[in-house]
């Protein structure tokens, strides 16, 4: 095996077990979701990282490689942060409780958009065509995800931006009496 095709499947070995990790992380993050749009769109991306576990599954049959995972060390890493932004959030404003787990998430969905992207290239280089046709798919997916995160975080923003102004104008209109 090319080192470059050997190091396109360690690469997705990691992969499969960071997808795997976020299958037991986005239940929880879910539960912990205030907003009825957060809670759906992170519904809805279990969803299709359950799809991208099995089209990783389908390009290591692709390789001719079994599919097996190799701990993925920053994907750990992401994962206790977004645990520990949970567990934070309790005692929190619903508001802010909602961006802090935005913000873990767009953390994950950017290191899984470098990941497939990366990937996607090197499969491409070395003519694994089909290969890369799967991890587009997938790429497009977590594009979708960090995108849909970013549209319901802004009127949580907006929403806490108000809020401050309220404050603030309350402040200094008492202070003035």
């Amino acid at each position: 095996m090319s080192q470059l095709k050997e190091l396109l499947v360690e690469e997705l070995q990691d992969l499969l077990h960071a997808e795997t990790q976020l299958t037991k992380a986005l239940p929880k993050m879910a539960e912990a979701a205030h907003t009825p749009k957060l809670r759906e769109s992170f519904e809805k991306h279990l969803l299709q990282t359950e799809n991208h576990v099995e089209r990783l599954k389908t390009a290591f049959e692709l390789l001719g490689e079994k599919a097996q995972a190799k701990p993925c060390k920053a994907m750990e890493g992401l994962v206790a942060e977004g645990q520990e932004t949970i567990e934070e959030g309790k005692g929190k404003e619903e508001l802010s409780a909602d961006l802090a787990l935005i913000t873990a998430a767009q953390k994950v969905e950017h290191y899984e958009i470098s990941a497939y992207g990366t990937l996607r290239a090197l499969a491409r280089q070395i003519g694994e065509f089909d290969v890369a046709e799967l991890l587009t798919h997938t790429l497009g997916d977590e594009e979708a995800a960090d995108f849909l995160l970013t549209e319901v975080s802004k009127p949580l923003i907006q929403q806490a931006t108000s809020e401050i102004l309220e404050l603030q104008t309350g402040k200094k209109q008492t202070a003035g009496v």
